[in-house]
């Protein structure tokens, strides 16, 4: 079969022969119908990912992916055996997901990683406390932050406040119902502006952060700072790191508030888990409380699927 094959943790994939994958007895391979190329997926491929594991080469990226039955039926899939990754004509799985009807498979390709990466939080917390209270989203300008903003206001959050660098970005979130905060600031007293004023009327109840480093220790600041809100119950979750890797927590944050710090990511969730709300987080894109851009690329151009950047996400289709 045809599939984007990595020889090497510094070589871009190549379209080319790779063998067929071992199909369990009683089960039939899917027909790949398009795979996202998320951040998690160049990061495994190339060994860089805290999740990578040992990596043996020549190797098949990807990770998820919508593909066709033999009879025809759309399903999410994923989470296939190494060396087999979903970015293939052909590909065996260990779950199925249908993809509702009348939902963009190629969206759902698309969003399905980084829309899980927040609506897992959103979801846990919501089910925690009974409502979401005022969230705040740092990082919303990406894809997956934008997704999350999405996602809390789909699930009723009584305010929303999204954090980015992207004035475009955040300008279509502001029409959506969010309250945006522009972190295009130089140096920490900049940002701490920003997200005080921004969070100064309300304590957050939940904060999602997928840039860490700077921005998380400007947050660390603010938040420290109105240590007197007695009745503050924060939830900081750790998504992303796309601002820094490691960021310095002051003492007297955590003395100071009732505040819960931890992350959320590939090895703090289970695969089930994800799996469990896969068909909530498909049935938001179908009904569109969940949007995003996609650019699909053949097998044949995954070299450029993988070059691309932007703001939308890679989708690997058939030739």
């Amino acid at each position: 079969m045809r599939a984007a094959v990595i020889t090497g943790p510094d070589a871009s994939p190549a379209c080319v022969d790779f063998p067929e994958p071992v199909v369990p007895p009683g089960h039939e391979p899917l027909h790949l119908v398009g795979a996202g190329l998320h951040h998690i997926v160049r990061g495994l491929a190339t060994g860089r990912h805290y999740g990578r594991g040992q990596m043996t080469y020549p190797l098949v990226p990807g990770i998820d992916a919508v593909a066709r039955t033999g009879d025809g039926r759309l399903v999410y899939t994923g989470y296939a055996r190494p060396p087999f990754g979903t970015m293939a004509e052909r590909l065996v799985a260990p779950f199925q997901a249908e993809v509702p009807a009348g939902a963009d498979p190629l969206a759902i390709a698309a969003g399905m990683n980084p829309g899980l990466s927040g609506w897992m939080v959103l979801t846990a917390r919501r089910k925690e406390v009974g409502a979401l209270g005022t969230v705040v989203v740092l990082g919303a300008t990406g894809l997956s932050g934008s997704l999350a903003v999405q996602g809390a206001l789909a699930l009723g959050a009584e305010r929303v406040v999204a954090a980015g660098r992207d004035p475009e970005a955040l300008e279509r979130l502001r029409g959506v119902g969010a309250t945006t905060v522009s972190l295009a600031h130089d140096g920490p007293d900049g940002l701490e502006r920003a997200l005080a004023d921004a969070v100064s009327e309300t304590s957050p109840g939940l904060v999602l952060d997928y840039l860490w480093g700077p921005v998380a220790e400007a947050a660390f600041a603010v938040l420290g700072r109105s240590g007197e809100d007695t009745e503050a119950d924060t939830s900081y979750v750790q998504i992303g790191s796309l601002a820094g890797l490691t960021a310095s927590l002051p003492a007297d944050l955590l003395r100071s508030r009732r505040i819960r710090i931890t992350g959320s990511g590939a090895g703090s969730l289970s695969a089930e888990e994800m799996l469990a709300e896969a068909s909530a987080v498909m049935a938001r894109f179908a009904d569109g409380s969940l949007q995003l851009s996609y650019t699909a690329f053949p097998l044949s151009r995954v070299g450029e699927a993988w070059a691309h950047t932007g703001r939308s996400r890679a989708v690997v289709v058939p030739d």
